[in-house]
């Protein structure tokens, strides 16, 4: 019964319950941009879990990396420069 207690102690601990606290959403995530040119147009990438537009750069500027889709699964590598993203025209 004490392992019960203390594992929903420990749940409720990380999940911020019982302190009459709300936990906030995280801000949405912002794109990165790239440009390359060999690449035409400018590249957008929305960072997953764990990535930074700074780990996306390095990713895209990497010879030796493979495995992921970005920049509609450019095989390019080298040159990729980091760009603000132009806000949405209405």
């Amino acid at each position: 019964m004490k392992k019960r207690i203390l594992g929903c102690a420990a749940v409720l601990a990380l999940m911020g319950g019982g302190s009459g606290q709300v936990v906030k959403a995280a801000d949405p995530v912002r794109p990165c941009c790239f440009t390359n040119t060999r690449y035409s147009g400018v590249c957008s990438v929305q960072p997953g879990e764990g990535e930074t537009c700074a780990s996306i750069l390095e990713y895209l500027n990497n010879p030796n990396s493979q495995g992921k889709s970005y920049c509609d699964n450019t095989n390019i590598r080298g040159g990729w420069q980091q760009k603000t993203c132009d806000a949405p025209s209405d």
